[in-house]
This record gives structure tokens, C-alpha cells and sequence, in this order.
């Protein structure tokens, strides 16, 4: 009897065991005790055995529990150690919380310093697109407060919570979610609190500390995530950067060797009397592409480029020669070849690949290289100008004795004497506004006259202090411009130049000086200073005053107001035109109504005008000699204005 008595009453032990072994749920271990009471063999010891069952089976839940925070704090150190995408991470950790914590969802928010809030990162288990968007100001709602004070807090009903400052757009963003209860803990970096992370349930319940202990782990973790995210962003921003400076040293390094290179070369081929191509060559055996070398006239010198359109060309020369260095227009770069002021042309480079600062240098070198070599042989056309000058200066300076032994000593240096040339003079009062003492500007001119004729198989030289320049063409008034315009650049000041031509032959060549002489003379006389021109474009009326005025401009214009100065007065004074009127008058014969269909006027207004002429000038203005004075004293007068 007490075997089996002993038997029965262990049977709901063993029971009980079974439960723990297959970890029932709590309402099963009161089984055996309700069957013990239906048996009448319930006994304290077996409630004192039920008791102890279900806390060993709590004891076995809150270290399996354990367990599983310990694998995923593990399985999250583990994401850390190989950390490469920040994002992948940061959702580990949100869905790691969530399945931990038995929530129905998790979150995550990083603080924005710049807008003052803490913005949404991360969800896991979220519904609601408005809630995923969400951005709570400091202090704002739980999470806000959290953000701001670093303080882990949690709610079991946070519509009904009043602890919390409740914000419309927040809690709207909540109730869509359908959230109630709500733990949140800080994710801090040392001091500094970055962001919150959260774990919420859609039904109210209570956050035990382990929870929250638990949550603030995973944020801890997730901080650490961040800022491992951010040294490894730096770092491999430092390792690009290191990596490009490295770049940047080889190649400034290659850029470095080859600027040695081409100033070896080009120091060479100077010391070898070499010309601007093999400067071209040297330049493109180093840097590659294609280069031209063009003089001050644009004239190609070397170099199979095509030209560049002129007001391209002289808009880059004139800023590289302003800048100092090579320019780059397009896909073209233009380096001004200089001696001091005065431009000697221009290098055209077209480049393979994008050069470098040193590459650059390069072609400037080559710049300064081909001014070098451009000198030099001005050196020697000057050693062969002088040869030239003396032909022109006994051309032009003393009677034609023997015209043939001219011509042959012209077709020794290559000008034929019998062919259209056009001589042109040079003003002496050029040279006294020049930026250097008139000595200077003199050789410097002459210097710059000499190659400008050779170069156009012309002579040139220096009489009585002007500059002469015999070049072959026709276009007499057109060379006197150019030659005005390039020499003002050299010398920086305006030039006056006159001409006269074409002319053929040793004596016709010696009359043409005089002419272009004379010609200077009247374009002073006539206020035109710093201009060019010719004997043919100033008329019969440029002829009388180089042959008659040495007087200057002063006796012109004692002249003109001599003749006509009443007239230009009244005009000035009153706005009218007596002196269109007048030259109108003598343009049609003296015709009144020829004079007022060219004046688009009645005859009468005609007739008026020229009574109020006669008030001015006397009533014999029109008498032979005194009209002829008028009329020329008109043409004088619509020369200086023009």
C-alpha cells in the first residue's frame, strides 16, 4: 500500500517534468494538480511542485530570451566587423529590435543639426508612407524629446500620454501608423546624442527595463555603425585624395622632364642657328599636335595648321601679350611672340591632349625661343638692309647720274627698279610723342622699317630725319595707312605717314619721294597728325600746300579764317549751313537751282543764304580772285573735318 500510494502520488511530478521538458505553456502545468484534486491525492507538496515548475520555467524563458538578445547583439557586432553599406547595417539593427522586443514595429531617426530636427532613417514593419517621412523638432513628441535630452523614454499609450508635447503633424503620422505604445532610447557618439532608435506595438503595453536595457544596447550598436560609417567615408576619402595627389606628382613629374627636355632642344637648335621650324618641331616632338608660327601680318611661317579667322587671331595675341602667358580660345591656344613691346607673331598650338601647367610653359618657352630666333635675323636682314638703305638713300638723295648701274645694284638684293613701287614718308614729329627719347624711337623705327620692307622685297632708309620706305605695289594711300597704323603700335604713338606712286624707273622713284614729302607736309598742314595718306587722295589742294605752306598749321588757319572764318562762325554759332550751301553753290557752276535740288531746298532759300554770305564776306566774294580763295579755303576746310 505505500509503494503504491508513494507511486500515485509522484505520477504528477513526473508529469510536471514532461512539461518542462517540452516547455509548455503556463496553463498546462495546472493539469496534474486539477487531476490530483479529482483523485482527492492533492497535496501541498504537489502545489509547492507546481509553483516550483513554473519558475523554473520562467527562469528557462528568461535565459532563452537571453540567449536570443545575445545571438543578435552578436550577429550585430558580427555586421559591424564587416561593415561596407551603412544602410544594410542600420536595417539589421531595426529589424533586430523589432524581433527581440516582440514589437510590431522599429525604427530609426538621425538628428539634422543644420534644421534643428531628428528626421526618419529607418522602419521596419511600417505601413504608413506619411510616417516613414516623418521629421519631429526637438522636444517634439517622444521621439523629439529623446533627440534632445538624451534620456531613454517609453509609453503605453502615447495618444493619452501627457508627459509629451503633442504635435499635429506628428501625432497624425502616429495614428496612421496605428502606434499606442512606444520606447525609445538615444543613440549617442561620447556626449553627443545623434539620432533615436524605437520600438513600438500597434496595442498598449508596458516596456519592462530589460526591454529598454536591450533597445539602448542595439542603439549603442547603431551608433557605433554610424560612426564607423563615417571614419571609413574619410578614410576613403583621404586614400582618393592621396591617390590623386599621387597622380598630380607623376604627373607634374612627366610634365617636369618634358619642359627639361624641350629647353634642351630648343636651347640647341638656337646654339645651331636653327629657324621657327624646327622650334615647331621641337614643340610638337614634345608635346604632340600641331603648332603654326605666324608673323605680325599673320603670315605663316611654319607649320601646316590652318590659319585662325584675323579677328580671332588678334583678339587672343592681344590678350596673351596683355596676360603675359599663353591663352586658350576653343580648342586652340595662342602664345604672342614679343621682344619687349613690339609684337614679332604668334604661336597657333592645337594640342593632342589637354595640357599641363608645365606643358604650357613649354609653349611659351617655344614662344620666347621663336622671338629669339625672329631677332636674330633681323640682325642680319639689318647688316643686309644697310646695304638696301644705301641703294634707296642714292635712289632718292642726289640727281640720277647712272640709272643702269641703279638698276643693277637693285637686282643684286632683288628689287626691280622698273616695276610699280609706291614711296612713302614718314613724319618726323613721329618720333617726339614715342614712349622712348626720340634717339631711340628713331633706331627702333628704322630698325622696325628695314625688316618691314625686306620682307616685302622693298628698301628702306633714313633722310634728313624721316623714315622713307620704298615698296613695290600700286596702292599708294592703302601702304601710307598700314605703315601709320603698325609703326604707331611700335612706337606707341600716332604716326604720320604721306605717299605717292606708283612710279617706274630710278627718276620717276626719286620724284615720287618728293612727292610723299610733300604729301607729310600737307597732312600736317592740314590738322591730319597720326594718319596716312596719299598725294592722289588729298588732290591739287594737298600738292599746293606741301609745295607753299611752311607755315604750318597755323598759317592754314589764318588762311581759312581769313577767306571763309565769318561763314564757319555764323554756321557755328546758329546752326545753319552757309557752308554746305556754298560748296553746293560752286559745285553746280554757280547754277542757283542746280545748288537747291542738291540742297533739297527752294531757290529762294538759296538766294537768301548767299545774301547773308555777302553780309558776311563783302559783296565782291564772288569776283574771280576772291572766289577762287573761297573755294579753296572750302576745300581746305572739308579736309581738316573730315
Amino acid at each position: 500500500m505505500d509503494g503504491a500510494l508513494r507511486i500515485a502520488r509522484m505520477t504528477p511530478l513526473v508529469h510536471l517534468l514532461e512539461l518542462l521538458e517540452r516547455e509548455a505553456s503556463p496553463v498546462e502545468f495546472e493539469a496534474p494538480l486539477l487531476r490530483a484534486r479529482a483523485d482527492g491525492t492533492a497535496t501541498a507538496e504537489l502545489e509547492a511542485a507546481k509553483n516550483s515548475a513554473l519558475r523554473v520555467r520562467a527562469l528557462l524563458e528568461r535565459r532563452r530570451r537571453r540567449e536570443l538578445e545575445l545571438s543578435g547583439l552578436y550577429d550585430t557586432a558580427s555586421d559591424l566587423a564587416g561593415l561596407r553599406d551603412l544602410d544594410s547595417v542600420l536595417t539589421a539593427i531595426v529589424h533586430r529590435s523589432r524581433i527581440l522586443l516582440g514589437t510590431d514595429t522599429a525604427y530609426l531617426t538621425l538628428n539634422d543639426p543644420e534644421q534643428g530636427d531628428t528626421y526618419m532613417r529607418v522602419t521596419d514593419g511600417s505601413i504608413s508612407a506619411r510616417f516613414q517621412q516623418l521629421r519631429l523638432p526637438l522636444g517634439g513628441g517622444l521621439g523629439g524629446l529623446v533627440a534632445q535630452t538624451g534620456t531613454p523614454y517609453a509609453t503605453a499609450d502615447y495618444a493619452a500620454d501627457a508627459r509629451f508635447r503633442h504635435l499635429g503633424d506628428v501625432d497624425e503620422g502616429v495614428r496612421e501608423e496605428g502606434l499606442v505604445a512606444i520606447l525609445g532610447v538615444p543613440l549617442r557618439l561620447g556626449a553627443r546624442v545623434i539620432g533615436v532608435l524605437f520600438a513600438a506595438n500597434r496595442t498598449a503595453r508596458p516596456f519592462a527595463r530589460e526591454e529598454m536595457a536591450l533597445l539602448g544596447s542595439l542603439a549603442a550598436h547603431a551608433a557605433v555603425a554610424i560612426d564607423t560609417a563615417r571614419l571609413l567615408a574619410e578614410t576613403q576619402a583621404a586614400l582618393a585624395e592621396l591617390s590623386a595627389a599621387n597622380e598630380v606628382i607623376r604627373a607634374h613629374t612627366e610634365s617636369v622632364e618634358r619642359a627639361a627636355e624641350a629647353h634642351d632642344r630648343m636651347t640647341s637648335l638656337v646654339l645651331r642657328g636653327g629657324g621657327v621650324e624646327d622650334v615647331a618641331a621641337a614643340v610638337t616632338a614634345t608635346l604632340g599636335g600641331t603648332l603654326l608660327v605666324l608673323d605680325t601680318d599673320g603670315r605663316t611661317l611654319a607649320g601646316d595648321l590652318p590659319a585662325p579667322e584675323p579677328r580671332a587671331l588678334a583678339e587672343a595675341v592681344s590678350a596673351s601679350r596683355a596676360e603675359g602667358h599663353a591663352v586658350r580660345r576653343s580648342d586652340l591656344w595662342y602664345a604672342a611672340v614679343v621682344a619687349g613691346t613690339e609684337n614679332l607673331g604668334a604661336l597657333v598650338f592645337r594640342p593632342g591632349s589637354p595640357l599641363a601647367d608645365a606643358d604650357q610653359h613649354i609653349l611659351e618657352r617655344a614662344a620666347l625661343v621663336t622671338a629669339l630666333v625672329l631677332l636674330f635675323k633681323r640682325n642680319v636682314a639689318e647688316a643686309e638692309g644697310r646695304v638696301r638703305g644705301e641703294l634707296l638713300d642714292d635712289l632718292i638723295a642726289r640727281p640720277v647720274r647712272d640709272a643702269e648701274a641703279l638698276r643693277s645694284r637693285a637686282r643684286r638684293i632683288g628689287v626691280d627698279l622698273d616695276a610699280d613701287h609706291v614711296l612713302v614718308a614718314v613724319g618726323d614729329d613721329s618720333f617726339a610723342g614715342a614712349t622712348v627719347s626720340p634717339g631711340a624711337a628713331r633706331q627702333r623705327a628704322a630698325s622696325w622699317a628695314a625688316t618691314y620692307a625686306a620682307t616685302r622685297s622693298g628698301l628702306a632708309a633714313a633722310r634728313d630725319g624721316r623714315l622713307v620706305l620704298m615698296l613695290p605695289g600700286s596702292d599708294a594711300g592703302g601702304a601710307a595707312r598700314a605703315i601709320a597704323k603698325d609703326l604707331g603700335r611700335i612706337l606707341g604713338t600716332p604716326v604720320t605717314a604721306g605717299a605717292c606712286g606708283p612710279a617706274r624707273g630710278p627718276g620717276a622713284l626719286a620724284q615720287a619721294y618728293k612727292e610723299a614729302e610733300r604729301c607729310v607736309t600737307a597732312l600736317l598742314a592740314l590738322g591730319r597728325a597720326g594718319e596716312g595718306s596719299s598725294t592722289s587722295e588729298l588732290g591739287f589742294v594737298g600738292l599746293l600746300l606741301g609745295a607753299v605752306t611752311d607755315g604750318g598749321d597755323h598759317g592754314v588757319a589764318k588762311f581759312l579764317q581769313h577767306a571763309i572764318g565769318p561763314v564757319v562762325d555764323y554756321d557755328t554759332r546758329r546752326g545753319t549751313a552757309l557752308v554746305k550751301t556754298l560748296e553746293c553753290y560752286f559745285g553746280a557752276g554757280g547754277s542757283l537751282a542746280r545748288a537747291a535740288e542738291q540742297l533739297h531746298v527752294h531757290v529762294n532759300t538759296v538766294t537768301q543764304r548767299l545774301d547773308r554770305v555777302a553780309q558776311l564776306l563783302g559783296t565782291d566774294w564772288q569776283r574771280p580772285e576772291r572766289a577762287l580763295e573761297v573755294q579753296l579755303a572750302l576745300r581746305l576746310h572739308r579736309l581738316r573735318t573730315t
